[in-house]
């Protein structure tokens, strides 16, 4: 699907200094239909996102790289993430791969090459991600980090059980990696003070939450935002995401943001 004129436009246009933005999918379902679980995108929807950002010169970067050394990312780089570890991401990975892309893969360690053990109306049926496919993603460049272990909100635990929440899935994944797991995405987006510090006490590096703005916009690494690609996204909407950092960007607000840059154009005028 073509991105439409104004969209383009807006997308080419943004300013060099804005820093880059991480985008959070969950599942990528075969076909071109539209998904009905809101965190699901069609692999048409998925392909055409990836050939958006091939043309628009993008480059991807994982978490690792981002918080690595955040002045070696530039403005027109994003930050590619999916939660969960659902078995169809595999094909995902391969559209990835066929373009150079790299990606931040956080699994529920706790289930992994098993049917999800918690429920979430609509989520995708099947299993995860198993221990050598995981293995094999790794090898070719992309990066597994923890999605909790068994995708509890965080923040309703006591102490023993955030610690064994976060230990225990690094442990398990860096078992099956064979190398250490340094990256985080909080389950639900459910984040506080108290759960950041654990995740940084447990050794991970970095973590993510689902609030919306460009990624390092707080500057901590244990609270890096995302943008979430739902189901109804269009290429248009997409790159509007992109371009404002943003899920407000129907047209209804792009219709205020023009005004607005006209205003202050026409203000500026002697």
């Amino acid at each position: 699907m073509a991105i439409d004129p104004l969209s383009r436009l807006l997308l080419r246009g943004q300013g060099n200094d804005r820093g880059p933005v991480a985008l959070m999918y969950h599942s990528v379902s075969p076909g071109g239909s539209t998904p009905a679980w809101p965190w699901s995108v069609s692999m048409r929807q998925f392909r055409n996102q990836l050939d958006c950002l091939v043309a628009e010169g993008y480059s991807t970067a994982t978490v690792a790289d981002l918080v690595a050394d955040p002045t070696r990312v530039g403005h027109r780089t994003v930050v590619i993430t999916f939660d969960d570890g659902y078995v169809d991401n595999l094909a995902a990975c391969d559209e990835l791969q066929r373009r150079d892309m790299r990606a931040t893969w956080f699994v529920v360690a706790g289930s992994m090459g098993q049917a999800p053990a918690w429920t979430d109306p609509g989520q995708p049926s099947g299993r995860l991600l198993s221990a050598d496919e995981l293995r094999a993603m790794d090898a070719a460049g992309m990066q597994i980090g923890s999605h909790a272990m068994t995708h509890t909100r965080l923040t309703a635990l006591n102490a023993d059980c955030l610690r064994h929440e976060l230990t225990d899935s690094k442990t398990a994944l860096e078992d099956t990696l064979g190398h250490a797991v340094t990256a985080f995405a909080y389950p639900y987006g459910a984040w506080d003070e108290r759960c950041e510090a654990a995740v940084r006490d447990a050794g991970y590096g970095a973590a993510c939450l689902t609030q919306t703005g460009r990624a390092m916009r707080d500057q901590n690494p244990y609270r890096l935002r995302r943008l979430s690609v739902f189901n109804r996204d269009s290429t248009s909407t997409f790159a509007r995401k992109l371009t404002f950092a943003s899920h407000d960007v129907q047209w209804p607000q792009m219709a205020s943001y023009v005004a607005q840059r006209l205003r202050t154009r026409w203000n500026r005028q002697p």
